[in-house]
């Protein structure tokens, strides 16, 4: 069942696993999952008023389609722009759906406008911390938001001033960043897995684990460097 009645970062994994596969999500499924996101719309607990996770989700973080852990504020702007990606996602034609993901639209676009009111944080393409800009780049990729080329092109050339020396960046999670980043078309973005080709060439390298995260991270730095 593709609705967790206990998780929205879950139930989100379980959209975003479908797009991955490229797996067809029937319609009636589609619909029922976008309208159960989307009555989550402004709930307690959301941030800026987008979408909110249940309460363990709060208190313990969600894990990102990659597997990276993340708590606090990060996870729950995180999952208000994942859920918001995943209504792109579905596609599905319904008012209630609409009005959600615009209220959630809205709420977003008033936290970039105060983030950008301060003048330590001038790039229009992050947001408060290297997770949470990644999770602005996935909902822009989809479609979200505005600004999106100029967004994703400074948040591309950003990650340059952050490497790690190791094949990644500092502050940045790596994986869900390189899941970004292969959506990306942009010369900054190809640079930059170039940059991580070594840690993507480990990765595919290994045996097919079992565990579902590592399984996932395997495939994409196949699917990474097959594009390089």
């Amino acid at each position: 069942m593709l609705i967790n009645r206990t998780s929205l970062s879950q139930t989100v994994d379980g959209i975003n696993a479908a797009q991955f596969d490229g797996r067809a999500l029937a319609a009636a499924e589609r619909s029922q999952a976008a309208r159960w996101i989307a009555a989550r719309q402004g709930l307690p607990g959301s941030y800026g008023g987008t979408f909110a996770g249940f309460p363990s989700e709060r208190s313990r973080g969600i894990v990102l389609f990659t597997g990276e852990r993340i708590t606090s504020a990060s996870a729950r702007h995180i999952l208000g722009e994942e859920a918001s990606r995943a209504l792109r996602l579905l596609g599905v034609r319904d008012g209630t759906v609409t009005r959600a993901l615009e209220a959630a639209d809205d709420g977003l676009m008033r936290c970039l406008e105060r983030a950008a009111e301060d003048p330590r944080r001038r790039n229009p393409g992050l947001f408060c911390c290297g997770k949470c800009s990644v999770g602005l780049w996935r909902n822009l990729l989809a479609g979200g938001l505005d600004r999106r080329d100029e967004r994703l092109r400074r948040g591309a050339q950003h990650l340059r001033s952050v490497r790690d020396g190791e094949h990644g960046w500092r502050k940045f999670p790596f994986w869900y960043t390189v899941l970004a980043l292969s959506d990306m078309d942009s010369g900054d973005a190809k640079a930059e897995l170039k940059y991580a080709a070594p840690a993507l060439e480990r990765a595919a390298s290994r045996t097919v684990p079992s565990a579902s995260y590592a399984r996932r991270r395997r495939e994409l730095a196949a699917r990474t460097l097959s594009r390089l």
